[in-house]
């Protein structure tokens, strides 16, 4: 998700006691993922959605990686070992201890966003000296064979439901785990693979299917738009996560298709602020939608800045509405700062701070 001039950039800022990213590190520092105090607890088999064999316990997974990711990027702009050590410590407990994942179809959306932050997390320690070479392959091992068959399988045959059935999350999801683990794992076939089914994939996830209704003044209909604004703002989220991520190898992703991704993130930002949108009645195989759901509105995820500052700072393209949703949310938390449950840790978080490329633009 970051290069190393971002971590230089972070570390300088930070420095200089600079807002908004001063405003962020001390979000991160307070959050209670980083800390010494932290203990990871492995487990065996993680489930989600029981299956009736086993009790859910994928709470387990999603807290550690946000301790993880938090303690990498101390380590990255403090410079405190401890803090890496003890990122080593949980991504070593992981890869030493899971061998499935497993529960009802939900298992899918733990292959996929647990699978892409667990490599996001395990890339900001990469490079760190304590991090042994034989424990960082045991790592890469378990994303190659236990997450990266599972994104493969479900982008491959949706659990062998329809193509349509599956909302665009769940394609997101496990698009960007096998993009994360291609890079992780220097295998630039699954990041092409990954890269291909995002532009040409026939699931809802693909750009054309998961923004698939223009309209003038640049906005796209999400595909999710009917059924709540939870669900909308995820696949937001993880859509920036995979054009980021491809953006640091090469490969505009943002810009794909006449720049689509932005209007459909328009879209949903200007909704959920509170403003109307215009809507297309959505039928799938499951579902007719006759209009848009107000369910969970608001802009309260922190996946704003990454999208804020790739378009409007670095492109320098008009996207009012994502900047006015980048002003409510900054500075960006955590793991954990957006509720206990799995929707507070469906992001990495702290956009403010790992995004952030000049002084936003006053309130």
């Amino acid at each position: 998700m970051n290069t190393q001039k971002d971590y230089n950039r972070m570390r300088l800022m930070v420095a200089r006691k600079a807002s908004p990213w001063i405003d962020a590190w001390n979000l991160l520092r307070t959050n209670r993922h980083d800390s010494a105090a932290w203990s990871p607890n492995p487990q065996s088999i993680v489930v989600r959605g029981s299956n009736g064999t086993n009790k859910q316990n994928y709470a387990s997974l999603y807290n550690d990686i946000a301790a993880a990711y938090a303690d990498g990027l101390d380590w990255q702009i403090s410079g405190d070992k401890s803090a890496a050590d003890r990122a080593v410590a949980i991504l070593n407990a992981w890869s030493s201890t899971l061998t499935q994942i497993t529960g009802t179809s939900d298992k899918y959306l733990a292959s996929g966003i647990y699978g892409y932050e667990l490599a996001c997390a395990a890339e900001v320690i990469r490079k760190y000296p304590g991090w042994k070479p034989e424990d960082l392959k045991r790592f890469q091992k378990m994303m190659l064979q236990i997450f990266l068959p599972m994104n493969t399988a479900f982008l491959k045959d949706h659990n062998s439901a329809k193509i349509d059935h599956y909302w665009a999350n769940w394609d997101l999801s496990n698009i960007a785990s096998m993009m994360a683990i291609g890079i992780f794992t220097d295998q630039r076939s699954t990041y092409d693979a990954a890269m291909d089914y995002y532009l040409h994939g026939n699931g809802n996830g693909a750009l054309q299917h998961m923004v698939w209704k223009l309209y003038d003044g640049g906005l796209g209909q999400w595909q999710e738009a009917g059924r709540d604004q939870g669900h909308s703002t995820l696949g937001v989220g993880l859509a920036g996560a995979i054009c980021q991520m491809a953006w640091n190898q090469g490969d505009d992703l943002f810009g794909a298709d006449d720049n689509r991704f932005l209007k459909g993130a328009e879209y949903v930002a200007k909704y959920n602020l509170g403003s109307d949108v215009p809507y297309t009645v959505y039928t799938n195989s499951d579902v007719t939608q006759e209009t848009i759901s107000p369910i969970g509105r608001g802009p309260g995820r922190p996946i704003w800045e990454l999208l804020y500052n790739h378009y409007v700072v670095l492109k320098r393209l008009s996207s009012p509405y994502i900047t006015q949703c980048a002003n409510k949310v900054r500075p960006e938390g955590g793991g954990g700062d957006y509720g206990p449950n799995s929707g507070g840790f469906d992001q990495l978080g702290y956009g403010t701070l790992t995004f952030t490329l000049a002084d936003p633009p006053k309130k």
